[in-house]
């Protein structure tokens, strides 16, 4: 469980070291890729739109969205899975505990007001 928790917290700052599974050139691609969508995911999440999920991915938090907030959404998710299974193979855990640790560290940083999925999969404001 440290080595998980020490994997992601170093994840934002070395990406391309937790990637062995795709070339650097793709590690650095998908970082920049989450780095851009950044803006338009906070403005989904300030909206009330999207939350995070407890398993660390993005959600509609009622209703479904648009065509264009849907392929952010979806986009961040394969990055995300990408990233979890390229950290699970290094640490060797299993995908889905890095995610619900991931989701753990973002309910914690998450800002005031936005929709964070308990461990019972109920959508509460932070």
């Amino acid at each position: 469980m440290k080595k998980v928790l020490i994997a992601l917290a170093v994840l934002m700052f070395a990406m391309p070291t937790f990637l062995p599974v795709v070339c650097a050139q793709d590690a650095a691609t998908i970082k920049q890729n989450m780095i851009n969508r950044l803006p338009a995911i906070a403005a989904l999440k300030s909206k009330g739109v999207i939350g995070e999920d407890n398993c660390g991915f993005l959600a509609a938090v009622s209703g479904k969205l648009d065509e264009a907030d849907q392929a952010v959404v979806n986009a961040e998710n394969a990055d995300r899975k990408v990233v979890y299974e390229a950290i699970a193979q290094k640490t060797g855990a299993t995908v889905e505990l890095v995610g619900k640790q991931r989701a753990k560290q973002i309910a914690a940083q998450a800002a005031e007001g936005e929709y964070i999925m308990d461990e019972n999969g109920a959508w509460t404001k932070k």
